[in-house]
């Protein structure tokens, strides 16, 4: 974080980014200063209501973080910023978003945790929108004209108010992660067996594994049992951009045990804060993130470490094993919703993955096979993706073309076909993946 002191004495002079934490009630006017260099301006978790009305001064601004503040709007000057592209507002209080407040440029909008009832019909007039993030607010309805937004890919509506959705939604050409969980959308669906509980005072609580935006993981040992050792994921209890944690559990139950799927065995009972969690099993050390998540450039696409590469034959195991993790979960009616590279887990020497993080994922009808199948389409859209990413690092490294990773770029195609209707499903996907990746 940098300074009051350090911004008005004038050491940050030039410099592209500005993290102020501190209080502020208001913009300190020597941001200003800051004009000519400024493309990142984060002010999260300060007492600010207002933005200054001649924002639009800072010309070279990109992405402007203002969450946990106090805002109840979305600034209007926010739309007089001409390169901005990344607008944050997360846990505020927001309750109206004007219009005026959308910049030309708008990419990636976060208005995750706040009280918003409606958006603006001009929502769907950005064309370069991509992700929108919207969990936790009070929406029943969608403007119409967002139907125009041909380049959206993410969007997160999880625990808002929804009571139908737009038609035109799953048929939105790049759309590929969708999380709808905790709406009362009245779905029919048989409730999944519950999990077994095992008490807080039968766990023996260790060293923290990692953390998420959802919750805690810790290795954890039962107190009278003898045997390896567990993971616990203690849930944060906040909204989170995917939604409620509540959401992620019940995910997990209905889609059952797979072997590439990282889903519990256990829910926690009688934590003494009322805290939820549940009990996974305790993956290999040798088990690594496949990509990391989306950076500021990408937006919606996973970032590999440079020099990144892979044998075919990688390529196709890996490939052939996610589409049957994504098949079984699509066979139980449960839409992913966050199908990533940095939610699938592999072990580089072997090629054995798993696929993690319910967070994102919604229950589907199981009487509607209409809507259900295109909600699933934009899973397969996001399988696509992957596939995609596979065998550009994997042709990068090859000696030879592969036969495989050719037909693997076919399945890729079909997978992202703009017509969500065009595409496959993944039973017939794992199908015809299941010789190559053996």
């Amino acid at each position: 974080m940098h300074t009051l002191e350090q911004l008005r004495s004038g050491a940050l002079t030039g410099t592209r980014r500005l993290d102020l934490s501190c209080g502020l009630t208001e913009l300190p006017p020597e941001v200003f200063d800051l004009a000519d260099t400024l493309e990142v301006l984060n002010l999260t978790g300060n007492r600010l209501s207002e933005l200054p009305p001649d924002l639009g001064r800072l010309h070279r601004l990109k992405i402007v973080f203002c969450s946990s503040n106090h805002f109840t709007h979305l600034p209007a000057s926010l739309g007089d910023c001409p390169a901005l592209e990344m607008v944050g507002f997360k846990a505020n209080r927001i309750q109206q978003v004007p219009a005026a407040a959308l910049p030309p440029k708008l990419r990636w909008l976060i208005l995750t945790d706040n009280a918003i009832e409606q958006l603006p019909a001009e929502l769907g007039q950005r064309p370069a929108l991509q992700k929108l993030m919207l969990a936790g607010n009070h929406l029943d309805a969608l403007p119409p004209g967002l139907a125009n937004a041909q380049r959206l890919e993410l969007l997160r509506l999880s625990a808002n108010h929804f009571t139908e959705l737009p038609g035109w939604l799953t048929e939105l050409p790049r759309l590929a992660w969708l999380a709808l969980a905790g709406n009362p959308l009245g779905w029919h669906r048989a409730a999944p067996a519950p999990l077994p509980r095992i008490a807080w005072g039968r766990l023996r609580v260790a060293e923290r594994l990692g953390e998420g935006a959802s919750g805690h993981i810790h290795r954890v040992h039962l107190e009278d049992a003898v045997g390896n050792a567990l993971a616990l994921k203690l849930f944060k209890g906040a909204v989170t951009s995917d939604g409620l944690p509540e959401h992620e559990l019940a995910a997990c139950q209905a889609a059952g045990q797979h072997p590439a799927l990282c889903t519990p065995s256990a829910e926690l009972g009688e934590h003494p804060e009322g805290a939820r969690g549940m009990l996974l099993p305790l993956l290999p050390p040798a088990l690594v993130n496949l990509a990391g998540p989306p950076s500021f450039e990408s937006c919606t696409r996973d970032v590999y470490a440079p020099g990144f590469a892979l044998p075919a034959s990688a390529a196709l195991r890996l490939a052939r094993t996610m589409a049957g993790a994504l098949a079984h979960l699509h066979q139980r009616g449960v839409m992913h919703g966050d199908f990533y590279a940095h939610n699938i887990l592999w072990n580089p020497a072997s090629g054995d993955a798993m696929l993690s993080d319910l967070g994102g994922a919604t229950l589907l009808p199981d009487d509607q096979p209409a809507l259900r199948h295109a909600l699933l389409a934009l899973d397969v859209r996001a399988f696509g993706c992957l596939l995609e990413e596979l065998v550009a690092h994997a042709q990068g490294a090859a000696a030879t073309v592969s036969p495989g990773l050719d037909r693997l770029a076919g399945l890729a195609t079909a997978c992202l076909h703009t017509d969500p209707a065009a595409r496959p499903g993944m039973g017939e996907i794992a199908s015809q993946l299941d010789p190559l990746g053996r």
